[in-house]
């Protein structure tokens, strides 16, 4: 079972709404249901439990592509399995016109300023080979991108498997659908308001 704070928090209520309503556990089985000793007494203290961001997400039908919005920024992703071949950084035909997609969509929906390029792995691999081709592959996208929108300033970053999508390792196995999605390119701009 999950212990999460969720599922801790809706325990708590529970129990608080159990001593509410009276149904507490009786250590003495002849008192009647829905009584409490005269004498009993409840402590309640204050719950905290992190909220973390819930930040709603698009994705493509085969999960190649991503979209989503936090605050004023939007994050286009991109797998990179549709983007590159097997451990390399020159893109294929058909992520030019990916690409093409997500000009348009800068075009559109962008209030200027830089366009961050965000390069990622999975666990596969060491750390030094995931940070280069991570960031090789964010400057072959800024690369492309520039071409087809020469006004705008990008910023390309790898981050090779320091920032996974999803586990790459669910109860001890490798999850190969999560390292595919893990394996991606970000763009994230400002969007218009």
């Amino acid at each position: 079972m999950s212990r999460s704070p969720e599922r801790a928090a809706a325990i708590l209520v529970t129990v608080a709404l159990m001593v509410g309503s009276g149904q507490t556990a009786r250590a003495d089985p002849t008192t009647p249901p829905g009584t409490a000793p005269a004498d009993a007494t409840f402590t309640v203290e204050d719950l905290v439990f992190p909220i973390e961001d819930i930040v709603p997400e698009t994705e493509s039908m085969d999960g190649t592509e991503s979209e989503s919005k936090r605050g004023g920024e939007i994050t286009v992703g991109l797998t990179s399995d549709v983007l590159f071949a097997l451990d390399k950084a020159v893109l294929t035909p058909q992520a030019r016109q990916r690409l093409q997609r997500v000009v348009a969509k800068v075009q559109a929906e962008s209030a200027g300023g830089a366009v961050r390029i965000e390069g990622h792995t999975d666990d596969q691999g060491g750390d030094a080979y995931n940070d280069a081709l991570s960031l090789k592959r964010a400057q072959a996208v800024r690369q492309a991108l520039q071409e087809k929108l020469p006004d705008v300033t990008f910023q390309a970053t790898g981050y090779g498997e320091r920032r996974p999508k999803l586990p790459n390792i669910v109860q001890g196995k490798p999850v190969k659908e999560n390292r595919a999605r893990n394996r991606r390119v970000e763009i994230v701009f400002n969007a218009k308001q």
